[in-house]
């Protein structure tokens, strides 16, 4: 089948660049190896799909190059994804931190690309894997032959969207970074984002029972901060505070955590100072009394307040609200929401997606290396490079 543009991979990236090509009057094509639409959409959010976020900014992504996203981000905002679903009476949400969710759960945003797609005639082929691809740098028009296990397609232009490692029961596979490197385009480190982290065995098990714990806490990896909750597993931590950090961390790197970051611990143990409450009973007014318990048991001489000298104070103090802990690894691709690194964006236009070496080859959404932070960043960074892609293909 020939066609004029040819896109592997229907998830947010993949069908808003198919929408979008679509509307200019282009022929298009949507290959897909799995057997159902935007599976990574429609387990998102916890069903409800955090589709974008209020507050975009560059600052809110991870890339080894950092003003690559500024272009994309601000020719599609998230106003322009709001619109859309005005436009199809899709009711929303606002929850914490300017994240935005679905009322209808997502499977209302994957109909409504859907449609979209169906409405500007763009052709689905799903249970479609992708084979071979073969170039012909000297044809205008079929530039891309795609050989697949559907049949044979070709076109003048090829967008690659088929996400990064993450979440394998989805469909994930590295065939996007297969084809950068056809094509000679670099690929940077790659590693899970967005993921718990785990803790050497011997050192957490006295934490291991505490599993479901959770606590307000200020997370810090690096010169990063992030402020939310934390989240006690058996093989060490999760919460959004900790899936921030995450895709920050290196290994071997200490983390920091403030238990209390609202108040000063010094002071107020200094004025508690005659009181004969033991301290994890006194921490309780702030932190669940089991993690108390095993937390004072682990890190200092648990005794009651009026016990602690000037000095033993500010040590424990110090401690409440620098809590390190260096974590082992993470729990790897399969607990990962992203994946950091991939298709080096300096091979790139950043105003379209286009490969500088190669006329008519895209990538666009999780398969470059932009990862955006927790709480509709990674969507919005899939709408923004799937429209700048879609204007230019």
């Amino acid at each position: 089948m020939k066609t004029d543009v040819i896109i592997i991979g229907s998830g947010a990236a993949g069908l808003m660049c198919a929408m979008q090509a679509g509307l200019r009057g282009r022929s298009v094509v949507l290959l897909d190896h799995s057997k159902k639409l935007a599976e990574k959409i429609r387990i998102s959010g916890g069903g409800n799909c955090n589709f974008t976020n209020l507050d975009i900014k560059p600052d809110n992504y991870l890339s080894s190059n950092p003003h690559f996203c500024r272009s994309a981000l601000a020719r599609y905002t998230p106003q322009h994804f709001i619109a859309l679903l005005y436009k199809h009476n899709i009711a929303f949400h606002e929850k914490t931190l300017g994240q935005l969710f679905c009322d209808e759960g997502s499977e209302a945003i994957i109909t409504m690309l859907r449609d979209e797609c169906t409405e500007v005639g763009v052709k689905r082929f799903m249970n479609c894997e992708p084979q071979v691809i073969k170039h012909n740098p000297e044809s205008k028009t079929a530039r891309f032959q795609v050989s697949t296990s559907r049949g044979d397609f070709e076109s003048a232009s090829l967008v690659i969207a088929t996400g990064g490692l993450s979440i394998p029961k989805t469909g994930a596979t590295p065939y996007g970074y297969h084809v950068a490197e056809q094509f000679g385009v670099p690929i940077t480190k790659l590693k899970a984002g967005l993921v718990p982290l785990t803790c050497a065995p011997d050192d957490w098990k006295p934490y291991a029972d505490l599993t479901g714990v959770s606590f307000d806490a200020i997370v810090t990896t690096g010169k990063q901060s992030f402020r939310e909750n934390v989240l006690v597993t058996h093989r060490g931590f999760s919460g959004p505070a900790i899936l921030q950090a995450s895709s920050y961390w290196q290994p071997g790197e200490t983390l920091h955590i403030n238990l209390l970051p609202d108040l000063d611990m010094l002071a107020v143990l200094t004025e508690q100072r005659a009181s004969k409450k033991l301290l994890s009973n006194f921490l309780v007014q702030w932190l669940p009394k089991n993690f108390t318990d095993v937390w004072c048991e682990q890190q200092v001489d648990n005794k009651p307040l009026n016990q602690y000298n000037d000095k033993q104070r500010a040590a424990i103090a110090a401690k409440l609200h620098d809590w390190q802990v260096v974590p082992s690894g993470t729990m790897g691709y399969t607990k990962a929401e992203v994946t950091c690194g991939g298709v080096d964006t300096h091979a790139l236009s950043s105003k379209t997606m286009e490969c500088n070496e190669v006329e008519g080859l895209f990538f666009i959404g999780e398969v470059l290396d932009v990862t955006g932070q927790l709480g509709g960043y990674n969507f919005q960074w899939a709408w923004a490079s799937g429209f700048v892609a879609g204007m230019a293909a």
